[in-house]
């Protein structure tokens, strides 16, 4: 029998006082961005340091007293030491970019799901994660006052295994906080969840110049039932999502306030922490005294939405059952019915038993909102139009900011070296002019770095397929093959993601010969390194998986062909570095970003992938290649035909020549050529100091001007454009477009102006209510109009039985059919979109 602890708990390392800064350096994440830093802990122990994974706090508590005593008779550590704490103070107080900017911003706080930092603070999934940990990178590295709120998951995300016949397997373990560069802060939050008084503990990481706090509520005191809602990321039943989001949400407004922090704007990225517009509008009013729509008012004015779901059927919806058992409570608190609270989560219209959706509560409840890229704005302005039905799909309010990459966590250290030369020391801050020195480079030394790259890949995906062998239960010959698996001088693609049905990542694979006839090629072979975790509920992912192991278990092919298993940053990041080529193949449009390719690009990796997210607005011809796109095709096993003998011919005809193709020596000058063009036009618009100068001028700034307008004079503008609001909805059925006069039968040359009349019965309105616009263009099919201008019509006062007259012109621009049309909206100084009332009269 083993004995069990009776209690247990987490003992840190004890430093000598004179190492006392390491102890500061290891609790602050910057350490996971920057290089130097991680040389310093590398320095206190090279094994200690590689067996840590990388982790200085693992690293610290796993070193001897009597090596921390030697270190401290080392003078050269003891300088690097503190020149190194030095840094990081500096970089925390000095002035960056934000701080030499004329700026109402004060501060904003940004709750996520999830944080994808780094892999010694596991918790995150994948795609969103890794953004929000690159979001918090990004705006500490340009001094942006930013905040973020998400949840301490006890059990993170799950590990990864591979049965022998490539099924995945999952695994839990229960991660200590106190063992993580995590400070406990001092304080807890409430919530009353279902009549359940649920505690959470708060804990902050330092994320640079950033504050992260994460909420726990596995704590004493609260029933098991509570301690189990952050038990794991994206697990359990809708009621579990559902209380792990009103504790993001909900709980993470009061955790700002519980210790002491002031947010002035507030963005959800994604729904799932929209709960926090609910908690706000309860505070406003029951601590400013305003009513529910005044209330409404005030939340909107600081408040942005970001949405990356393509698909309606990645939202989370709950039913009304659940939405009565947790909010009937705060609805009657608010003094409104379940019908009007279930409406702000439904199409207008709706019936009120209907799903409560929550990107729709966001969408609703913020002032601005965007997707992560211009193809997926155009697919979320189509998606979400049932919001605002009379309002043209290209007027729907929503924008896009695409979004980028943390430069520094993902870029190799030869690469880096590299834009040091020949870029600028602060390169991932340039711009485009400096981004195209790398056209200075000497091609060796392009290649040089990828070759250096490429052997480390194969050497650490040799080590990870030994691991997971041996993990499989193979013994003997059956793991020796893995060290001879990859080969450093062949081209090498890579493809790492989350396994979801429309990603494909077993595209190549569905054509097995032809694939075959590529990796085997005598002259001009092919590699493929593969890495990613299915959902655990995820059926097909996991079949995808387990089709590309089993094909890579082939003895013909098994040399060129890896899976490594258990994906995380660490992987990806060798990744991206070492292969020549990324991969990316999903179903257009349903990508609605996808930041790897981005990642890939940075460290000079060729991008060939199907047109979809931000390569579709990227890809010019010449920095990579674009898999061309079957997506009128109804029958999907005839699209991914079409679209994988795409990916084929390019792969035959184009990239294996333009690697191989070497008639001036050991370089292949076109290929490094193209890896010059694809950094030169990539590198500046793939970063996340891109994105959030982005969400500076296009949502944080305007934002915080509003919040600060609403709340003047005790939100005075709040309660008179609540008021406004309600008086244009009682008068908007009276309002009658009663004629439109423009000479029809006159010609006309293009250029020349359309002046057109119109009177306009306002009813209980005035002109100073509504704006009458023209909407004109070319016409096509059905009489539909095209890349539309709008131009103002002015009140020329009113007829003599009280309806105004109206007069406008426009210019007629292009040759061929052209038309217009008149449409009367409301009109308010306030008011960020005519779309927000959802009200709109065509003639």
């Amino acid at each position: 029998m083993i004995p069990k602890a009776l209690r247990s708990f987490t003992v840190r390392a004890r430093l000598p006082e004179a190492l006392a800064p390491l102890g500061e350096i290891a609790m602050n994440l910057r350490w996971s961005w920057d290089p130097r830093t991680r040389d310093l802990f590398r320095w206190v122990d090279p094994e200690a340091w590689k067996a840590s994974g990388g982790d200085p706090l693992r690293l610290l508590g796993n070193v001897s007293p009597e090596r921390f005593e030697a270190l401290t008779a080392e003078r050269g550590f003891m300088k690097f030491m503190s020149d190194i704490h030095a840094d990081l103070k500096s970089y925390i107080s000095s002035d960056r970019w934000f701080q030499h900017r004329q700026s109402r911003l004060r501060s904003v706080a940004y709750f996520s799901p999830e944080f994808g930092l780094t892999e010694a603070l596991p918790q995150y999934s994948g795609g969103l994660g890794v953004l929000a940990g690159d979001h918090l990178k990004a705006a500490s590295g340009l001094g942006i006052p930013l905040i973020g709120v998400g949840l301490f998951y006890r059990e993170g995300y799950f590990l990864q295994q591979l049965s022998v016949d490539g099924q995945q397997q999952e695994k839990y373990l229960e991660l200590d906080p106190h063992g993580m560069a995590l400070t406990e802060v001092d304080a807890e939050v409430e919530l009353n969840l279902a009549g359940e008084l649920v505690r959470a503990q708060i804990w902050r990481a330092d994320v640079g110049r950033v504050r992260l706090y994460l909420l726990c509520s596995d704590v004493d005191g609260n029933s098991p039932g509570a301690r189990m809602i952050t038990d794991r990321l994206y697990g359990g039943d809708q009621q579990h999502r559902m209380t792990q989001e009103i504790l993001l949400g909900m709980g993470g407004v009061k955790a700002l306030q519980a210790v002491g922090e002031h947010a002035q704007v507030m963005h959800m990225n994604e729904g799932h922490a929209g709960f926090l517009s609910l908690e706000r509008i309860r505070q406003f009013i029951v601590q400013e005294g305003l009513t529910f729509a005044e209330a409404v008012e005030a939340n909107r004015a600081s408040t942005g939405f970001t949405t990356h779901t393509p698909v309606p059927a990645g939202i989370d919806k709950f039913s009304r059952e659940l939405m009565e058992l947790y909010f009937w409570g705060w609805a009657e608190e608010c003094g409104i019915t379940m019908d009007q609270l279930m409406a702000l989560g439904q199409e207008p219209g709706a019936d009120p038993a209907s799903p409560f959706n929550m990107a729709l509560m966001s969408l609703s409840l913020a002032s601005k909102a965007n997707s992560v890229s211009k193809l997926h704005g155009r697919v979320s302005r189509s998606m979400f139009q049932s919001l605002w039905p009379e309002v043209p799909v290209d007027e729907v309010p929503i924008g896009s900011v695409t979004n980028g990459v943390h430069a520094r966590s993902w870029v190799g250290a030869g690469m880096c070296k590299l834009f040091d030369k020949y870029i600028m020391p602060d390169w991932d801050e340039a711009q485009a002019d400096r981004w195209a020195s790398i056209y200075s480079a000497r091609e060796d030394e392009v290649w040089r770095v990828k070759e250096q790259a490429r052997v480390q890949l194969v050497a650490s995906a040799r080590m990870l397929l030994k691991e997971s062998l041996i993990a499989a239960g193979a013994r003997g010959v059956d793991v020796d093959w893995a060290d001879s698996a990859l080969d450093p001088r062949v081209l090498t693609v890579g493809f790492a993601r989350r396994f979801a049905e429309y990603k494909r990542a077993n595209l190549l694979f569905q054509y097995p010969q032809r694939l075959k006839a590529l990796l085997l090629d005598e002259e001009r072979p092919v590699q493929i390194v593969i890495a990613g975790k299915a959902h655990p509920r995820d059926e097909i992912g996991k079949g995808i998986i387990r089709q590309i192991v089993q094909f890579a278990q082939d003895p013909l092919v098994r040399h060129r062909v890896v899976f490594i298993p258990n994906y995380d940053v660490q992987i990806a990041r060798r990744l991206y570095q070492g292969a020549d080529v990324w991969l990316n193949n999903p179903r257009r449009p349903l990508e609605a970003c996808g930041t790897s390719g981005e990642k890939a690009a940075l460290n000079g990796t060729l991008n060939v992938s199907i047109k979809d997210g931000w390569w579709d607005e990227m890809f010019n011809g010449e920095n990579g290649w674009a898999i061309a796109s079957a997506e009128t095709y109804d029958d999907l096993s005839e699209r991914d035909d079409l679209e994988a003998a795409s990916l084929f011919d390019l792969l035959e005809r184009q990239i294996v020549p333009k690697f191989y193709d070497r008639p001036n020596g050991p370089v292949p000058g076109d290929w490094v050529e193209m890896v010059k063009i694809s950094l030169a036009s990539l590198g500046p618009n793939v970063t996340a100091s891109r994105m959030l100068r982005d969400y500076m001028e296009l949502m944080y700034e305007p934002l915080a001007e509003r919040i600060d307008a609403m709340s003047n004079s005790n939100f005075e503008l709040a309660k008179s454009l609540a008021a406004w609001k309600q008086r244009v909805h009682l008068a908007w059925p009276l309002v009658k477009i009663l004629s439109v006069d423009d000479a029809p039968h006159i010609a006309v040359s293009r250029g020349d102006e359309r002046v057109v009349e119109a009177v306009v019965d306002l009813g209980e309105l005035t002109p100073d209510d509504v704006s009458v616009e023209l909407l004109h263009g070319p016409v096509r099919q059905q009489d539909e109009l095209h890349s539309t201008q709008t131009a103002p019509m002015a009140a020329e006062g009113q007829t003599e039985d009280g309806p105004y007259r109206f007069t406008g012109a426009f210019e007629c621009t292009v040759a061929g059919r052209y038309g217009f049309a008149l449409r009367v909206v409301p009109a308010h100084d306030c008011l960020t979109s005519y779309a927000e009332m959802g009200l709109i009269l065509w003639a």
